[in-house]
């Protein structure tokens, strides 16, 4: 096989795309449709709450955050995917690939950190609702809202300029519908140790990290409730359902993300394949603004409020 240096590969070809003839327009139709849902209804819960001052509490501001990142991974793939569907040649400037690695990877990055601070968050208020306010500050929100966003930021930042653009790669076809890291390092001609340790620390110390806080603070808050009166019960339910809904679907595909890139599964029907690896990116903006918007009833008051006073 013949060495092909990374700065001389000007474009990738994805090759999951196949041949579906004038259904491509049925499909085009369908994506374009689920970005148009994403969009508005992300929009107007952010709206919603930025308008409404009795949801200026930490957990619809951490809320807003969410839907702002729903838009943002939303963008970084919806656009692209309806070009490629039109497009009879599907391939991609390698510049704009590594850009979209970064979008993707850094929306990941930020949505499993809101939903840990969120379960922090309900973690304060459920079990220490005496102290929340003098441990909920502005100045902590602050500083949890930009560790929200600038550590993703920075870290797929050095990933993807300072570890995978680099590579050596001896060929440019990616197995998938959209630019993945891990399928980029898999083309490099030589050993990538140095992207495989870090990818395995930051893992296990961050993921894992988020995933052990989120269920210590879950564990609390079930204790809490079958300790405490019906009406804790009651506000643990109704605040804490939407958002282990939305964990659980998150990580429901971001799991099977981690596997289809580490392990062969050419087994699956390609078209099977395909819908899996959107999942994480497609359903997690369009059923979280369907979970806090129909779930919680502070929401629900001040949409009707708005809407109620914009008729007048």
């Amino acid at each position: 096989m013949i060495m092909i240096n990374s700065t001389q590969v000007s474009y990738f070809t994805l090759a999951a795309y196949f041949d579906v003839g004038v259904f491509k327009y049925f499909f085009f139709i369908i994506i374009l449709t689920l970005y148009m849902l994403i969009v508005c209804s992300n929009v107007l819960l952010i709206v919603v709450i930025c308008m409404n001052r009795s949801l200026h509490e930490p957990m619809y501001l951490f809320l807003c955050s969410l839907f702002v990142n729903e838009l943002y991974g939303s963008t970084a793939l919806f656009p692209f995917l309806l070009v490629q569907i039109l497009s009879d040649i599907h391939t991609v400037s390698a510049p704009f690939c590594f850009l979209q690695i970064f979008c993707l990877y850094s929306y990941g990055g930020i949505e499993f950190l809101i939903l840990a601070v969120m379960s922090y968050d309900r973690y304060l208020a459920i079990c220490y609702p005496l102290q929340y306010n003098t441990r909920m500050t502005p100045r902590v929100i602050a500083k949890l809202t930009a560790l929200i966003w600038i550590y993703p930021i920075l870290i797929n930042t050095f990933i993807v300029a300072g570890l995978t653009a680099p590579l050596q790669l001896c060929g440019n076809i990616i197995n998938k519908v959209y630019c993945d890291n891990f399928f980029v390092v898999k083309l490099a001609c030589y050993d990538t140790k140095v992207n495989n340790i870090f990818g395995l620390c930051h893992m296990f110390s961050v993921i894992f990290g988020l995933i052990i806080l989120i269920l210590y603070t879950y564990m609390r808050i079930l204790k809490v409730c079958f300790s405490g009166s019906q009406q804790t019960r009651q506000k643990a339910v109704s605040t804490c359902t939407p958002h282990l809904s939305s964990l659980m679907n998150f990580s429901f595909g971001a799991f099977f993300e981690i596997v289809q890139g580490r392990f062969n599964m050419n087994s699956l029907p390609n078209l099977l394949r395909i819908f899996l690896s959107l999942y994480w990116l497609t359903f997690q903006p369009l059923v979280n603004p369907l979970l806090y918007g129909l779930k919680m009833s502070k929401i629900r008051t001040a949409f009707k409020s708005l809407l109620f006073w914009n008729k007048m």
